[in-house]
């Protein structure tokens, strides 16, 4: 086990490691490893026949061991989930779930699900929990990957939109300029700033701003593909950065974040419904662009012209469109 754990430093392998393990010694038709953050926000990492449909069962059991169970029972078993008040809106289901420690810290859990509920609990020998605990133990590793990785998305995160930061923008671009140069591929640069947005701070104050922001954060991730790098570059301006697209096809981005931003409502929680508009410049790498700085500064200015020209629209570096 400690051999296996310590071939990656990716949570997710270090996780389906130690599911796969405990699969053997646990039979269960559903396994899950399941990771909570220091909000207390709970994921799975790891899984073996869970699937979609029984993946929201594991919760409960987990946060019990992880929160509630703490300094109490050291395991959570139940004859049937759909029953045990410890759970809240559970399936029907056996359940019984585990204590992933580290440092005296309960970082996770390991849940073991069968869909059919029992007459009974069923039996987890005090034996069979200290083995599984044992097995488990070189868990501190999956702690320290989790960590690791923690830190190295707050180093590239911004803050208030939880897109990626101007830092990590200007890396990714010199690495993919690269890659475009050798490959011969086109890479193209979106630059997106909010029309107008100055007059929420100015007129709801700057927690309705902050609040706006983060849609449009939103609003603009959900615009681009799996495949583009969505970044704050600062203040109420983004980018997005789209490998192996053209012109053509950054345009389409262009334009559908443009269409999304504008019938957005803003603020509508706070039931002031603002709506916005952006101007948006584009530049594609090698058109008009021999760098990842010119294609920074192509794309900037695109944006700025339509500034200029009135705002609400998408305009291409080194074209009249």
């Amino acid at each position: 086990m400690i051999e296996a754990v310590n071939r990656s430093l990716e949570p997710t392998d270090i996780a389906q490691c130690v599911v796969e393990q405990v699969a053997g010694w646990l039979p269960a038709p559903c396994l899950a490893l399941v990771s909570c953050d220091d909000t207390g926000q709970l994921s799975v990492l790891a899984e073996r026949g869970l699937g979609d449909t029984w993946g929201p069962a594991v919760f409960g059991p987990a946060a019990w061991v992880i929160k509630a169970g703490s300094g109490r029972a050291e395991a959570f078993v139940s004859a049937d989930l759909s029953r045990d008040r410890r759970v809240r809106d559970a399936r029907a289901a056996t359940a019984i779930a585990i204590p992933l420690i580290c440092r005296k810290k309960r970082i996770g859990a390991m849940v073991a699900l069968d869909p059919r509920p029992s007459s009974a609990e069923p039996p987890l020998p005090r034996s069979l929990y200290r083995a599984l605990r044992q097995l488990m133990d070189p868990a501190a590793a999956l702690h320290n990957a989790l960590q690791l990785k923690r830190a190295l998305e707050l180093s590239v995160t911004d803050d208030l939109t939880r897109l990626y930061n101007s830092r990590y923008l200007n890396q990714v671009l010199r690495h993919e300029t690269k890659r475009a140069a050798r490959s011969g591929r086109p890479l193209s640069l979106l630059f997106i700033d909010l029309d107008g947005f100055k007059a929420i701070n100015d007129t709801y104050g700057h927690l309705c701003g902050s609040r706006a922001l983060v849609e449009a954060a939103a609003v603009i991730r959900s615009s681009a593909r799996e495949t583009d790098v969505v970044a704050r570059f600062g203040g109420d301006e983004f980018a997005l950065v789209l490998p192996d697209t053209g012109a053509d096809g950054a345009y389409a981005v262009g334009e559908r974040s443009r269409d999304r931003i504008a019938a957005f409502a803003f603020l509508a929680a706070d039931r002031l419904n603002v709506r916005l508009t952006v101007s948006v410049g584009l530049a594609t790498f090698p058109d008009v662009a021999n760098s990842s700085e010119e294609l920074i500064q192509a794309a900037d200015a695109a944006m700025y012209r339509v500034k200029r020209l009135g705002k609400n629209g998408i305009r291409a570096a080194g074209s009249s469109r």
